[in-house]
């Protein structure tokens, strides 16, 4: 990290974290984020809601309950989340690829391309930074696919490594 990242902001940069829900149980994945020191939770969904019972726990109001319990603050950032349009063009990729969703492996290069343009265009890194409270020393992007490259939390993730040189690891739970 040059100086000239430091001087954006007083506070230090914190390290990056990505984590999704699918294929993990409740205690796994919080358990996950304990192990990684989170201190913060970045929320990266439009909808936050999941249907069915395994995955409750990872709804918005659940999800925020328990994350408090543990005291991990929680964020919501849904100007980083793709729109439906952008989803519905990774569907229909999955579809003409016959691949099931949970299945993915990779994201599509025309999601990552229209999520590039339409959400990481006007994207300004510093600004999730600025959201950060001033002791935040690590932070996880939340979605919901458990393959960080099929998932546009991934995305995201690149972006703060790459302009502002932050550490970012995958967590797998």
């Amino acid at each position: 990290m040059s100086a000239g990242h430091a001087s954006h902001s007083e506070k230090p940069l914190p390290k990056v974290t990505t984590i999704g829900v699918y294929e993990s149980d409740e205690e796994t994945f919080f358990q996950a984020l304990l192990d990684a020191g989170v201190d913060t939770f970045v929320d990266l969904r439009q909808r936050r809601g999941l249907r069915g019972a395994r995955y409750a726990f990872a709804n918005s109001r659940r999800l925020q309950a328990r994350l408090a319990e543990l005291r991990i603050r929680y964020i919501h950032r849904k100007d980083l989340a793709p729109t439906t349009a952008i989803r519905q063009r990774q569907k229909e990729a999955d579809k003409a690829a016959k691949i099931p969703r949970r299945q993915r492996k990779r994201l599509s290069p025309v999601f990552v391309e229209t999520f590039r343009q339409e959400i990481l265009g006007d994207f300004e890194p510093h600004s999730l930074l600025d959201d950060l409270p001033p002791d935040a020393e690590v932070i996880t992007l939340f979605c919901v696919e458990r393959e960080p490259a099929a998932c546009h939390r991934s995305l995201v993730a690149d972006v703060l490594e790459k302009d502002l040189g932050l550490e970012v690891e995958h967590l797998l739970p």
